[in-house]
C-alpha cells in the first residue's frame, strides 16, 4: 500500500492561536508532531494555512504544504493537501492518514496499531481507541467517547459516557460497572473514502453533538477501531503544556541517556 501521512495546522485556533508555534521544552509542537510521525511514514507533510508554520517546517527539514483558510476542519485540509501533492509527485496514494498537530508525544507505535486496522480489507476509516482508566474522568465533556460491534466497527461516538448503566447507579460509579472507551483522533482513509465523506453536508448528529466523524457514520460509511494502550497527551490551550511537561522532562532525560549509550 502507498501512504501518505498530513499534519493539518491552522493558525487561528479560537482558544490558543499560533499553537503549532507553541514551544514544547525548546522545540515547535509541530516539530515535535511531525518527528514522531516521521519513524513510521516516508511521505510525511505539514498542510497549513499559514506562512508562519510553513516557513517553521522548511527550517525542520519537514515538507509543507500551502491550502487554503477557508477549510472548516483538518479533514478537508488533508484532502486539499493529498491533490497538491499527488499532482507534485505523479502518483496516487491507497491510504492517507491524518495526524492530530496537537498531541506531541504520539508514540510512533500508536501509528502501527492504527495502519494494522487497514488488514481487515472492508475498512473505510480507521481510528484508534484506549479504554478509561479508572482515574480517569468519563463525564469530561471534551473526551469523546465511544463504543463498538464484535467485530470492532463504531456503532457511535458521543461526549456523553455511552452506554448508559442503568439507573440504580450514579454517574461516578459508572465505569466500575462498564468499561468504557475513549476516542483517539487519528484517522486513517482509504483514498476514495476521503473523496467521499469530504463532499458530504455537515449532519444533525455531527452538529448536536459537534463530531465529525458521526457525519460519515449517518452517511453510512464503516469506521474501524484499533486498540492502543499507551497514553496520548492533545494540547488544547497553554495551560495544558504546563500540565504535560514534566512527562516532557522525563522523556527528555531517556533520550539524551539512549544517546549517549547509557
Amino acid at each position: 500500500m502507498k501512504i501518505v501521512a498530513i499534519i493539518p495546522a491552522r493558525y487561528n485556533s479560537s482558544r490558543f492561536p499560533g499553537k503549532p508555534l507553541a514551544d514544547i521544552g525548546g522545540m515547535s509542537m509541530i516539530n515535535r508532531v511531525y518527528s514522531q510521525a516521521a519513524k513510521v511514514f516516508s511521505n510525511l507533510y505539514v498542510a497549513t494555512d499559514d506562512i508562519r508554520i510553513f516557513d517553521e517546517v522548511k527550517r525542520f527539514g519537514g515538507l509543507p504544504v500551502m491550502t487554503s483558510q477557508d477549510h472548516q476542519n483538518g479533514t478537508s485540509r488533508v484532502l486539499e493537501a493529498m491533490y497538491k501533492i499527488e499532482r507534485e509527485r505523479g502518483e496516487e496514494f491507497d491510504i492517507v492518514v491524518n495526524v492530530q498537530g496537537d498531541e506531541p508525544f504520539i508514540e510512533p507505535e500508536q501509528f502501527n496499531e492504527l495502519l494494522s486496522g487497514f488488514d481487515d480489507s472492508n475498512a473505510e476509516i480507521v481510528t484508534l481507541v484506549k479504554k478509561f482508566e479508572e482515574e480517569e474522568d468519563i463525564l469530561n465533556r471534551n473526551t469523546p467517547k465511544v463504543v463498538f460491534n464484535r467485530d470492532r466497527y463504531a456503532l457511535y461516538f458521543s461526549r456523553s459516557p455511552i452506554p448508559y448503566v442503568r439507573e440504580c447507579f450514579e454517574k461516578e460509579e459508572w465505569s466500575k460497572h462498564f468499561q468504557f472507551y475513549k476516542h483517539v483522533g487519528i484517522y486513517g482513509y482509504k483514498r476514495n473514502t476521503l473523496v467521499k465523506i469530504c463532499n458530504l453536508q455537515p449532519s444533525g448528529l455531527e452538529l448536536a453533538e459537534n463530531l465529525e466523524q458521526l457525519r460519515w457514520l449517518e452517511s453510512g460509511f464503516t469506521i474501524k477501531v484499533s486498540e492502543t494502550n499507551r497514553h496520548t497527551y492533545a494540547i488544547d490551550t497553554l495551560e495544558d503544556i504546563e500540565k504535560i511537561l514534566p512527562i516532557f522532562a522525563r522523556d527528555l532525560n531517556l533520550y539524551e541517556r539512549e544517546g549517549t549509550g547509557e
